[in-house]
């Protein structure tokens, strides 16, 4: 996976520019759209800090090291992408909320039965071509999602708060990535007919300030028809493995009589309505949560430096790389210190 995840990176990297004032734009359906803002939040550093593990990181950098190479400054170049959008008419409040949509197919879409869900809540949709299951993860899918995200804050006036990204099947998988990785951006995730468990080497926790973004203030709904029956099984994995890092605030939807498909209007209406409400913490509960991953986190750390004294150091290795696929950015920095003592590994 880290390979995988360094070739990626390599291939290319993402460039910043600064912030416009949000401006009135078209409404109703828009195909073809281009856009031209670049964020910081795509960028090169940036990126390697929210999707991979410190140690992950690490070797990415090893490796351009000694390929003698850099990243490229962008990893997209929006001239030659299209994104199809659906702006309703303006809501009372004057602000919009924005659904970032992750399809499973190539092209951009809007599912017809979301139009009248989306007029009612004052919600803006915006889908990127070539974003499908055959396009790359981290290539292609996240920072397109994340730059739609960004170009339409900067077009229209969006309530950051009710900013969400959402995907159907392969795309929900994408989604749930974005939204452990960007909780800053995307306040919530509405999981059509996928998910995966948190933590780990394919979706490693981000560092602890947007660890605690994530656990305060994001919101999941998970929305699986009654018939797709392996997907059901997926998402009780991935709700247990958000719990474990101390995010509580989850939801199921499941519409009777539904397989493997997109939402149905009525349930993407009851979806949004909950990410629209505060989100709700018990803060003795959550305390507690942290409290423990805290103490594994230590209790595993400490099991590192004590194979590492004992000169075991491919156990230590072992060890140290289960820490840093299992916490991600919650064990840094100490879990970077333990492996400068280690040999470098690729």
């Amino acid at each position: 996976m880290r390979t995988a995840l360094a070739a990626a990176l390599v291939a290319g990297g993402l460039a910043v520019a600064g912030p416009t004032l949000a401006q009135s734009a078209a409404t109703g359906l828009s195909t073809n759209v281009v856009f031209t803002v670049q964020s910081s939040l795509t960028g090169n550093a940036e990126v390697m800090r929210r999707v991979l593990s410190p140690l992950a990181a690490a070797s990415v950098e090893r490796r351009l090291q000694a390929a003698g190479a850099v990243l490229a400054d962008q990893q997209i170049d929006l001239s030659q992408e299209r994104f199809l959008t659906y702006v309703p008419a303006p809501p009372a409040s004057g602000r919009y909320g924005l659904v970032v949509f992750v399809p499973p197919w190539p092209g951009a879409m809007l599912p017809k039965a979301w139009t009248p869900v989306l007029e009612r809540a004052g919600l803006i949709f915006v889908t990127a071509a070539r974003s499908g299951n055959d396009a790359t993860t981290l290539g292609r899918r996240e920072p397109l999602a994340v730059l739609a995200a960004v170009n339409m804050l900067q077009r229209y006036p969006i309530d950051p708060a009710r900013v969400y990204i959402a995907g159907l099947s392969g795309g929900s998988r994408v989604a749930l990535r974005l939204a452990i990785a960007y909780p800053d951006l995307f306040r919530g995730a509405i999981l059509n007919s996928g998910s995966d468990p948190v933590g780990g080497a394919e979706m490693p926790l981000p560092p602890p300030d947007l660890m605690q973004r994530l656990q305060e203030a994001s919101g999941f709904v998970y929305v699986t028809g009654d018939g797709d029956g392996a997907v059901l099984a997926d998402d009780d994995a991935s709700r247990a493995s958000l719990r474990a890092i101390c995010v509580f605030n989850l939801s199921v939807e499941m519409p009777p009589g539904v397989g493997h498909d997109i939402a149905p209007a009525d349930a993407l209406a009851r979806a949004l309505k909950t990410l629209d409400a505060p989100p709700h913490n018990d803060e003795g509960r959550l305390a507690a949560c942290r409290a423990k991953l805290e103490r594994d986190i230590d209790a595993r750390l400490a099991h590192v430096q004590a194979l590492i004294a004992a000169g075991q150091r491919s156990q230590a290795q072992a060890a140290l790389n289960d820490v840093d696929n299992r916490y991600g950015g919650l064990a840094a920095p100490r879990s970077v210190q333990l492996a400068a003592s280690l040999p470098a590994t690729p």
